[in-house]
């Protein structure tokens, strides 16, 4: 039993003509009755009394209606299926990102798929820093990664999704915390909190080259795990902490106070990266969402 007998089947049995499901089906009728006597043949009985002026279904006819129905029916399901992957409606899209600054970005990315795309699903897992992130996209077992990176593998592509600057965190109760700007040799005597200076993580490598630049080595005398420790030592005036502008924007805190540095630095900007090879349909319709959100922010 294939597909093309229970299409001829169904047609016949519901004209209950084999003239009438010949035309329906765009086949002359020698060859449909061919098809429903084969269809007998392996099935072992008659599916439909037929004489010169009627045509009935048998109650092994019957029986064979609804499960044929079935089949079609998921034949299509399985059709439509197939379609909606290969255009981006249907999917897994795994995003890896990194940082405070990229949350309110991925939430605002979750929520717009959500309503436009319903289909794609999206996995979510967040990194304390963006080289973790990079190194799980270029292993394949994420598909889109936010951060920041100075060296972009060549098999990865990039692009700038949320331009940004460094900023000094300082308690609110600091000389220094009514600034306008900051350079960075008014810093070089303060005690600073900085995060761990693991390979590729962008603020303790920016803190390093400042101060060199500046003519001193910076004294840090805490390491915090993440963003959000580093500035609670802040707000209990434990040091002082270089951070960015974006995650100044999503801090409450009122004795944490953040003042733009005047020297500029290999930028600081917040990219989406991806492999240059994946053809995933569900993947691009996802970057289409990131990119035009940088470039509604951009334009």
């Amino acid at each position: 039993m294939d597909i093309a007998q229970l299409r001829a089947f169904l047609a016949v049995a519901e004209e209950l003509h084999f003239g009438r499901a010949a035309e329906r089906l765009h086949v002359a009728q020698p060859p449909l009755s061919r098809t429903i006597k084969q269809l007998e043949r392996e099935l072992g009985t008659v599916l439909f009394d037929r004489n010169t002026r009627s045509v009935k279904l048998t109650a092994s006819g019957e029986a064979l209606v609804g499960p044929a129905q079935e089949v079609l029916d998921a034949l299509r399901r399985a059709e439509a299926s197939v379609r909606a992957a290969d255009d981006g409606d249907v999917g897994l899209v795994r995003i890896a990102f990194a940082g405070v600054s990229t949350h309110q970005l991925v939430a605002r990315l979750a929520r717009v798929v959500r309503s436009q795309r319903p289909g794609i699903r999206l996995e979510l897992s967040s990194q304390n820093f963006a080289q973790p992130a990079m190194t799980r996209l270029v292993h394949g077992d994420t598909d889109i990664a936010l951060g920041r990176w100075d060296i972009i593998p060549a098999e990865i592509s990039a692009r700038v999704v949320m331009p940004d600057s460094l900023v000094v965190a300082l308690p609110d109760t600091h000389p220094l915390a009514g600034a306008r700007r900051l350079s960075i040799a008014q810093l070089a005597a303060e005690s600073f909190v900085s995060l761990p200076p693991h390979e590729g993580a962008v603020l303790p490598d920016r803190l390093r080259r400042l101060a060199h630049a500046g003519g001193f080595v910076a004294d840090v005398v805490q390491v915090a795990p993440d963003t959000q420790t580093a500035l609670a030592l802040v707000s209990a005036e434990v040091g002082c902490h270089l951070t960015l502008a974006s995650v100044a924007s999503n801090v409450t805190d009122p004795h944490v106070v953040f003042v733009p540095l005047d020297e500029s630095t290999p930028d600081v900007d917040l990219r989406v990266a991806w492999r240059r090879d994946d053809t995933n349909p569900a993947l691009h319709v996802v970057l289409k969402v990131v990119l035009g959100f940088a470039d509604a922010a951009n334009g």
